[in-house]
């Protein structure tokens, strides 16, 4: 079980980083591995919306033109049987690494076979998916940030089970539960049929 965690924060000391250490620890713990990338130590340019329509060739090819280190991270992360998208909570929003990856992750996520077009958000069958949203300072902004995560995963096609939110107030509490679900992850838990409503 090959879990790949993806970090919008650039310090590997910092308190993001402690809560995926705790995550990874349980994943270990649980006979899983992990790997860990940081993206602001990655060339990742902001997608180009190259060609006058504001697509390009993720749309036509489901790839992006842009040389860096884009193709080699997608490529990791099609590959993983559980992601973890971790990011730092800046203005109530997503680290600013974290929205350059997913805007161009999305686009080409939707030439994939089977994937569902833009704009539809399936509740299961992608690959699972858990996002984590840490705030320092006032702790404010992890809801909406989570919020924000959510809809992005899920418009890229994956199965998100979780969306953590973490203030600097209750990191210490929460430790000992980001390492419970990284015990979990190694399941590769899923969010199950989608959901029917009964007939009224």
């Amino acid at each position: 079980m090959q879990v790949f965690i993806i970090s919008g924060s650039r310090n590997r000391e910092g308190q993001t980083a402690r809560a995926i250490g705790a995550i990874a620890g349980g994943i270990s713990r649980a006979g899983g591995s992990s790997e860990v990338v940081f993206l602001p130590e990655l060339k990742l340019e902001r997608c180009r919306q190259c060609d006058p329509d504001g697509w390009g060739l993720c749309l036509r090819e489901g790839r992006c033109i842009i040389d860096d280190d884009f193709a080699t991270l997608s490529a990791k992360v099609r590959s993983a049987d559980v992601l973890v998208f971790a990011t730092p909570v800046y203005f109530g929003d997503l680290a600013e690494s974290m929205r350059t990856f997913l805007d161009r992750l999305r686009r080409t996520r939707f030439m994939r076979p089977g994937m569902p077009p833009p704009g539809a958000f399936p509740t299961s069958g992608g690959t699972p998916a858990v996002g984590l949203c840490y705030a320092g300072g006032s702790g404010n902004g992890t809801v909406s940030c989570c919020a924000s995560l959510e809809r992005i995963l899920q418009s890229c096609g994956f199965d998100v089970v979780d969306m953590i939110p973490v203030r600097r107030q209750n990191l210490e509490v929460k430790l000992p539960m980001l390492e419970a679900v990284g015990r979990w992850l190694v399941s590769k838990p899923t969010s199950g049929p989608p959901f029917v409503p009964p007939p009224r």
